[in-house]
């Protein structure tokens, strides 16, 4: 299939679907770690063609919904500062902190600003040498390494100014706390975007240690829809592994020079999940020989944790524990325009989907 219109072809997606309901007997948990796959599940009613036997569960694959709330709120202490520009890709805008939001703090007039690049910064950075320019790095594996990129130029242009605050997560160790906490999961549908960079190499331990199927899906209804006969068959016949349905996008080995850049600058480190939690290695923080762009480093703040809203039910959402339609909040006091929980804020957020999708 070499056209986008095979991707979405009726008859080959009908086939997919019977061939999913004669091979499942077992009922299984399947959760997708990504927020195009949520979405993608919803738009083309994916949910509904599976046979009861097979049950698809929202993980946390929305990078600006597992943002920490605190690390919301330091960036809006930073952009409260003087002679201080934030940027920030638009997503992050809306997720609210724990009074305010970065939006609502432009409304006031910080000087926080939208980027489509980590290089706009940059050249922020330069156009503006009296003022500290601090780029909020959020996102998995897809998105680090052109935070690296822009790091990797600060260093070569020696700009004094430019800075990040990096929120910048890893997904296994998140996929492997799920499991350790509890959340019963038979397979994942692994993140296209996220493999792309990382190679399905890095899902191997999670086959290895709970001896879960894995299967990186594309973003069409049947690219998901193979995917999901690819786990289904893995767990029919026990025989667990790692498979790449996503074959036009992904390797075993990934993008070998942007995992070199984001090594280069970048090392793991424990980090903080909405509604997950404290997770070792996790998360990815600037290497000592770059800390001269660190923001925490250069500008530390002490901002204290804070608990989500009463009866918010994201942290559990993203866990898979419940659906969007479980929360007293959902579609009345939590909507996209006055959103209560990050899952609502983002596009790729689960209250988003089912609220854009409904049913």
């Amino acid at each position: 299939m070499k056209h986008l219109d095979e991707y979405r072809d009726k008859k080959i997606a009908q086939s997919l679907v019977k061939e999913i309901q004669n091979r499942s007997k077992q009922k299984i948990r399947i959760m997708e770690v990504c927020g195009g796959h949520t979405m993608a599940i919803r738009k083309y009613g994916i949910h509904n063609l599976l046979p009861g036997t097979v049950e698809l569960l929202s993980g946390p694959g929305c990078p600006v919904c597992v943002t920490n709330r605190s690390f919301i709120d330091k960036a809006i202490e930073y952009s409260r500062q003087a002679d201080t520009i934030i940027t920030t890709y638009g997503d992050l805008m809306r997720v609210p902190g724990t009074e305010t939001s970065l939006l609502k703090e432009k409304a006031r007039g910080a000087d926080v600003r939208i980027v489509y690049s980590t290089l706009e910064s940059i050249k922020l950075a330069e156009e503006n040498p009296e003022k500290t320019v601090i780029f909020l790095g959020i996102g998995f594996e897809t998105t680090t390494p052109s935070t690296a990129v822009a790091v990797l130029e600060a260093k070569k242009k020696e700009l004094k100014n430019f800075l990040v605050l990096s929120a910048h997560k890893l997904m296994p160790p998140a996929m492997s706390a799920l499991i350790e906490e509890g959340t019963q999961i038979d397979g994942y549908i692994g993140p296209g975007h996220v493999s792309t960079i990382a190679g399905s190499k890095i899902y191997l331990p999670l086959v290895e240690k709970y001896n879960i199927a894995v299967a990186i899906s594309g973003f069409e209804p049947v690219d998901i829809l193979q995917s999901v006969l690819m786990l289904v068959e893995q767990i029919e016949n026990r025989k667990p592994s790692v498979e790449i349905q996503y074959a036009r996008a992904v390797t075993y080995e990934g993008n070998v020079k942007a995992q070199e850049m984001v090594d280069s600058c970048f090392e793991p480190c424990i980090d903080s999940w909405r509604g997950i939690g404290a997770i070792p290695g996790s998360g990815l923080k600037l290497k000592k020989e770059f800390s001269a762009f660190d923001a925490e480093v250069r500008i530390p703040l002490d901002i204290k944790e804070k608990p989500e809203p009463k009866a918010c039910l994201c942290g559990s959402i993203l866990k898979g524990m419940n659906k969007p339609t479980d929360c007293k909040l959902f579609r009345k006091t939590c909507t996209p325009e006055n959103p209560v929980g990050a899952c609502m804020v983002s596009s790729e957020g689960t209250c988003a989907a089912y609220y854009k999708f409904q049913e």
